[in-house]
């Protein structure tokens, strides 16, 4: 069955998985050469809805079983009158099964097969039957020299199961890619369509199971949930006699001199997500702001440590590092947090301190690091941690045996027990200041009122990027705190307060 992006399974895969889903397939009965027919339908249909009123295709193919997709296309195109030609950057005569019997059924259809050289012209619709999922280490040439061309062509591209250099594991451009308009995939979603680099080559996706039955994939795990509005967690509804003690006390540690704005943003955050009281702990220069801000708050003017005592025996969440700051102050304050038996939502330089071993993190913890903080947490490079973002967040879940939401394009959100979700839901206008804070308010909020950690961060995570994507379409200019309403309303139409 087809799919477009907003009704897509939640199940995501390696390679590998899909490649056991493709062999499970083929071992119950149904010809490897019959699912590349079917593969080569959905895509000839899902190119035609894109470009209706178009009739000219320019298949541009490689050498493996993602070319002979690309010839059963080129096949279909002529049959349906469309100027047709492929441009061949492997050697036809390299092919081998399946792929060798479609190159030899768009021969007999006289479909035009043309060796690929620097002079070649792109023309019409450009299909990328390069390079499929089985890619290892960056592209090699001329595939490379072959992906500059259409990249530059300004033709219209759609890929074949995906964009040529993309990593269908990891989200990573190998060196490459071929930058699409559509992307067709088949038989399972791979997880790197959904996470790093994707959201830059992908372009619209389309999905087709080529008939795979959900026993069959029932019968392979899968890498990672993809999180939508079908799948969320949920607040339970509330009695009419609630009261606020029933949803939980928040309290917010951070904002030294000079970043009081990232507390209160995270504040009122938790605030609005339906926290039942909140409490914020800052510099004392920022007591004011914070209740003109936000009246409904409690803030204590805090100079050290000890004067969290007894605030801390009555909360039941902490918010700990918006606007921390590293010095002495934002050190005694994240001590004294690092000690208290609650659940906690770790952001900012907590995470810096954290790295630098300044303490060591309580359980029942969620951390919310960027690339950057990743890198610091595990001793790598930022690099390392966008070349492999699902490694990364699995290894910091297991290194500090906490629920992770490691941010950025596709963000994930990776459980000790092995449980990753990703988002790939988000906008552009996101990249500004201080929607981090608001995101750990938000946290925060949700753990207060009775979600556990992988379930509060996966519908965090989900609401903080729909409510952006919805301000985003406003364009540039967004304001962290022009979320906060949007979170609202979001989460009234998900989880209704009332029953």
């Amino acid at each position: 069955m087809p799919h477009t992006k907003d009704d897509l399974p939640d199940a995501l895969y390696s390679a590998a998985q899909v490649r056991a889903l493709d062999a499970s397939l083929i071992a119950a009965g149904t010809p490897g050469f019959e699912l590349m027919q079917r593969a080569a339908r959905a895509t000839w249909r899902a190119l035609v809805r894109q470009w209706p009123t178009a009739n000219e295709l320019t298949v541009v193919a490689g050498h493996g079983n993602n070319a002979g997709d690309g010839y059963l296309v080129a096949v279909l195109a002529r049959r349906a009158s469309w100027h047709v030609r492929v441009l061949a950057a492997g050697d036809p005569q390299q092919l081998q099964g399946d792929a060798r019997l479609a190159h030899a059924e768009a021969i007999a259809e006289g479909v035009a097969v043309q060796s690929w050289t620097a002079q070649s012209e792109l023309r019409g619709v450009v299909l990328d039957a390069l390079l499929g999922t089985g890619l290892a280490g960056d592209v090699r040439e001329p595939y490379a020299s072959v992906i500059a061309a259409i990249n530059a062509s300004d033709r219209p591209v759609a890929a074949v199961d995906i964009p040529s250099g993309l990593c269908a594991d990891t989200g990573r451009v190998l060196g490459a890619a071929v930058r699409a308009d559509l992307t067709v995939t088949f038989i399972g979603l791979k997880l790197g369509l959904f996470t790093g680099d994707a959201a830059n080559v992908v372009g619209e996706l389309v999905f087709n199971d080529l008939q795979a039955s959900p026993e069959l994939c029932g019968e392979i795990p899968v890498s990672a949930r993809r999180l939508s509005a079908g799948n969320l967690p949920r607040l339970a509804g509330r009695a009419p006699t609630a009261y606020k003690g029933s949803f939980g006390h928040v309290l917010l540690i951070g904002g030294d001199r000079g970043f009081g704005g990232a507390i209160l943003l995270s504040a009122h955050s938790a605030l609005r997500s339906g926290a039942g009281m909140v409490s914020v702990a800052t510099r004392s220069e920022h007591v004011a702001a914070a209740l003109a801000r936000i009246p409904e708050a409690m803030v204590l003017g805090t100079s050290s440590a000890n004067q969290l005592m007894e605030l801390l025996q009555k909360v039941s969440v902490l918010v700990v590092g918006p606007g921390l700051g590293q010095a002495s102050w934002g050190r005694s304050l994240l001590s004294a947090a690092a000690n208290a038996p609650l659940p906690q939502v770790w952001d900012a330089d907590a995470l810096n301190m954290l790295a630098g071993g300044v303490v060591s993190l309580p359980k029942d913890c969620v951390i919310t690091p960027h690339p950057g903080e990743a890198a610091r947490l595990l001793g790598i490079s930022t690099a390392d941690v966008q070349a492999d973002r699902p490694a990364a967040a699995h290894a910091l879940s297991k290194k500090y045996t906490a629920v992770v939401i490691l941010k950025g394009a596709g963000s994930l959100v990776a459980s000790p027990d092995g449980r990753l979700a990703v988002c790939h839901q988000g906008h552009p206008a996101m990249a500004t200041a201080g929607l981090g804070d608001v995101l750990a308010g938000l946290v925060g909020a949700l753990l207060a009122q009775g979600m556990d950690a992988f379930d509060a961060a996966s519908l965090a995570v989900w609401l903080h990027a729909n409510a952006g994507a919805q301000q985003g379409k406003s364009g540039r200019g967004l304001a962290a705190s022009d979320l906060i309403p949007a979170i609202r309303q979001l989460l009234e139409e998900q989880a209704p307060c009332l029953k």
